[in-house]
């Protein structure tokens, strides 16, 4: 089954894009938990984190240099947080994985549930 973020990155689907290269896309989250709210996405589709083989070991470090790449365009590189959620347990709606980038606030330690 076709996720919507695949949608998203076949455009069938409208986004705020803020960053695409070969391998993922970016862009702002519809319910933003900080003012700075940013998905990135793989364009290839794995369901979870979990699910990821020994063959996606470049793609996943991909994800997070481009989640860096965001955070410096966007401003929010001095501090900012990445969460990945794995399962529906977890919090995780849409299965397809994706990185949260959050920023441009204070979290506050340990505070993690409550920020997403």
């Amino acid at each position: 089954m076709t996720s919507i973020f695949s949608k998203i990155i076949k455009r069938e689907i409208p986004a705020d894009i803020v960053y695409e290269d070969d391998l993922c896309l970016a862009f702002r989250d519809i319910h933003p938990q900080a003012p700075t709210h940013i998905l990135v996405v793989p364009k290839k589709e794995i369901p979870r984190l979990s699910d990821a083989a020994e063959a996606d070991q470049a793609l996943l470090g991909h994800l997070l240099l481009a989640t860096n790449k965001i955070a410096r365009q966007l401003g929010v590189d001095d501090a900012f947080r990445v969460v990945i959620s794995n399962g529906a347990n977890a919090g995780q709606t849409v299965f397809h994985l994706h990185l949260h980038l959050l920023g441009g606030r204070r979290f506050r330690e340990g505070g993690l549930a409550r920020s997403l």
